[in-house]
């Protein structure tokens, strides 16, 4: 199962608002993924294990991992494509 990880400053309210609407989508799409909401200061250390990085905030560095719009779960606009996106990967 891949690992996809969520950040924003405190690791609480947004990146949290953001892990639990992805969660759901991926649910209602049968598709399975652990998602998890961290915050920034400990990023680095989490990706280490991760398959993804869904952004809120642009990440200060390359991980190599993939990254997804995080911001389009907030607001509506091109969720559909980016959650398009994270099932692709997730089913590659």
């Amino acid at each position: 199962m891949k690992r996809l990880i969520v950040a924003c400053g405190s690791g609480v309210a947004t990146s949290q608002t953001v892990a639990s609407k992805l969660t759901k989508l991926l649910d209602e799409k049968n598709v399975k993924a652990e998602v998890e909401a961290v915050d920034m200061k400990s990023l680095e250390h989490h990706l280490k294990t991760a398959d993804g990085y869904v952004s809120i905030v642009k990440p200060p560095k390359d991980y190599g991992v993939p990254v997804f719009n995080g911001i389009a779960f907030l607001t509506g606009v091109g969720m559909s494509q980016e959650l398009d996106k994270i099932i692709k990967f997730i089913n590659e």
